[in-house]
Order: structure tokens, then C-alpha cells, then sequence
């Protein structure tokens, strides 16, 4: 079984939108004692509606944040996929049912705001139609290109295809109980 020190010092999360990468990101780096970088937070203005930064400025953020000698990244954003994966040690893909997703944003997003792992500061949450659509009908076909990019970076690698895969690997791996 694959263990997190066997994925090494630089871990790629990656899966569709409310899979529970952030949370898994932060139990890792507590676990491991690794920091964990949540994409989210580089891609997005703090104190907004989740404004997104000019492409340049997420660029160069993503880079310096992938150029350190340890870290747990949690994110997508396809563009950038490659460099991550060229410098990562091992990577987690997490899927799960899109209507699960769909509950945990709508969760997050209505009550969970500030308290939840990833959470960009002083966001000013709010229900989305894009994201709603991003979530059922655009994020899951992602989740074979993600796999294929891992496959072919040729990094240890671990895939959670399901809640239950998901809270197996917490209690394998002996981290903090996740909130649903």
C-alpha cells in the first residue's frame, strides 16, 4: 500500500470541484508536517466575491509555490498541471458522485464559509450558477485527464474514486477524521 512518505516531499492533489482535496490537503501537511498550498488561494483576490488575479500574476504565484522543496498542492487548473506534476513526488486523485459535490458546495458555501480548509480569506461567498454547472456537468470530465496527465508524470500515485475510498485512506493513514 502506498503510504504519504512513499508519494515524497511534493504531493499534487487533484480532482473536480467540492471532492475534498483542501481538507485532505491540510490533514497531509498537518500530518506530515509539510505546507499545504490550496491553488484557490494563489487564483483569487482575497476579500472578494472570488475575483480571479490577471493570469500572469496566478503564473507566477503557482511557480514560486512549486519551485519550494516540499509541499502539498491541491488544485487543478490544467494549464498549469504539467510543471506541477514535472517537480511532484507523488500525486492523489480524489472523484466522487457530482450530486455529493453539488451538496458540499452549497454546504460550504451557505454555512460553512470561513471555517472550512482552503477557505480564501474575507471571501464573500455566494451561490454561483457557474459553479453549480461547472460542478454537474463540466468538472467530471476532467477527472480522465487528470488521471492520464498522472499516469504519464510516472509519480507514485493514489486514486480515491469515492467517499469510501476517500475515508479508508484517512483511517490507513491514520489522519484526522474528515467532516462530510
Amino acid at each position: 500500500m502506498i503510504t504519504p512518505a512513499s508519494l515524497g516531499p511534493r504531493i499534487a492533489i487533484f480532482g473536480p470541484s467540492n471532492a475534498g482535496k483542501s481538507t485532505l490537503a491540510v490533514a497531509l501537511s498537518q500530518h506530515l508536517n509539510i505546507p499545504a498550498i490550496h491553488l484557490d488561494q494563489l487564483k483569487f483576490i482575497p476579500n472578494t466575491d472570488w475575483e480571479m488575479r490577471p493570469d500572469a500574476d496566478f503564473a507566477a504565484r503557482h511557480e514560486t509555490a512549486i519551485n519550494n522543496d516540499s509541499w502539498i498542492i491541491e488544485g487543478n487548473y490544467s494549464r498549469h498541471i504539467p510543471a506541477r506534476l514535472e517537480r511532484a513526488t507523488g500525486a492523489i486523485l480524489i472523484t466522487s458522485n457530482r450530486y455529493l459535490r453539488l451538496n458540499r458546495y452549497l454546504k460550504r458555501t451557505l454555512i460553512n464559509g470561513p471555517d472550512r480548509a482552503g477557505h480564501l480569506a474575507g471571501a464573500k461567498d455566494s451561490i454561483k450558477w457557474e459553479m453549480i454547472d461547472w460542478i454537474l456537468f463540466k468538472s467530471p470530465e476532467n477527472v480522465a485527464k487528470y488521471a492520464s496527465m498522472i499516469d504519464d508524470a510516472g509519480v507514485p500515485s493514489i486514486t480515491c474514486q469515492n467517499t469510501s475510498d476517500l475515508n479508508a485512506l484517512y483511517a490507513a493513514w491514520d489522519l484526522p477524521a474528515r467532516k462530510s
